[in-house]
């Protein structure tokens, strides 16, 4: 069993327009966007990411906004829904908030003993506000008070027709299973970060999930550093997974890897951070290009939608 793994790191979805879903992750949910760069595949498509003050592991919301990008069916093979944490007592202001801004898909239920706010982002992706303990400061500086606003996440739900072998891969991942309801397994790592919980929806019958706007590309797990990432690979290696060499994503290294339930996991490491290429003061200010794609600078500052204004 791996002991490296902590957690949530990141997990990245896609998006139809990058000035809408800027908007809405900054204005609407009031996190900070700490990076502005480009897809490494894809150098005319932003790679936005949101997160705390400084992009701390376990609070990173990161997107591809694919321009007009049409939406994909939903169903099992997937994260279906992406959760953040709040404050205990603070769901009624987060659903005053939300009639404010004609959020869709709003609803109220509980999981596990918790409340949760569940609600829809602007291509579809589900999306939960879920009350718990939790100290991380949040980031207030788009017009969410520190009393309300969201601490990073809280877990994700993975969508499958059979858990059985995904359960035993996040069991070898250093998860340990914490509760379960009617089809929804719970899975948490002992010791990790405040983003250490995954759920697993059993859905037998449901059909395959799609790729489009909406839809969560991948989640990744917080490792410390390098070190512990290579001695991961190592152990996904020897158990049979078909896993990439490290990859240098400036602001951390990363591996990926495809689970029994079709989910692309990644691994990626806390460090160098996003502070890496700009001061903590001004991060996702100026658009950032992976070294290289900098000889594209002129023509893709050109053609990227400008995501204020």
């Amino acid at each position: 069993m791996l002991t490296q793994i902590k957690g949530l790191h990141h997990v990245t979805s896609l998006a139809s327009d990058a000035r809408t879903n800027n908007a809405f992750f900054t204005n609407v949910l009031g996190l900070r966007r700490v990076k502005k760069t480009v897809n490494f595949d894809a150098p005319d498509v932003y790679h936005l990411y949101y997160g705390d003050e400084v992009g701390s592991p376990g609070t990173v919301m990161t997107y591809f906004p694919f321009p007009r990008a049409a939406r994909a069916p939903k169903g099992v093979g997937e994260v279906g829904r992406t959760a953040f944490s709040i404050p205990s007592g603070t769901s009624q202001a987060w659903l005053d908030r939300f009639a404010t801004f004609d959020v869709g898909g709003v609803a109220t239920d509980e999981r596990f003993g918790e409340k949760r706010v569940l609600f829809d982002g602007p291509d579809g992706d589900q999306f939960a506000l879920v009350e718990s303990d939790d100290d991380r400061t949040p980031w207030t500086g788009n017009g969410v008070s520190g009393d309300m606003g969201i601490r990073g996440f809280h877990s994700t739900d993975m969508r499958l027709r059979d858990a059985g072998a995904s359960a035993e891969l996040l069991s070898f991942m250093g998860y340990e299973k914490a509760d379960q309801k009617d089809n929804i397994t719970r899975f948490i790592v002992p010791g990790g970060n405040d983003a250490r919980t995954i759920d697993i929806e059993e859905l037998p019958g449901a059909g395959s999930a799609g790729q489009g706007a909406g839809s969560v590309h991948h989640i990744a797990f917080a490792v410390e550093n390098r070190a512990r990432q290579i001695e991961v690979r190592e152990a996904l290696l020897d158990t049979g997974y078909q896993v990439t060499p490290v990859i240098d994503r400036d602001y951390f290294y990363a591996i990926y890897f495809r689970t029994p339930g079709g989910v692309l996991f990644e691994v990626a490491t806390n460090e160098p951070g996003f502070d890496r290429d700009e001061d903590t003061a001004h991060l996702g200010e100026a658009l950032k290009l992976p070294s290289q794609h900098e000889h594209l600078r002129a023509r893709l500052e050109s053609y990227l939608q400008p995501l204020e204004g």
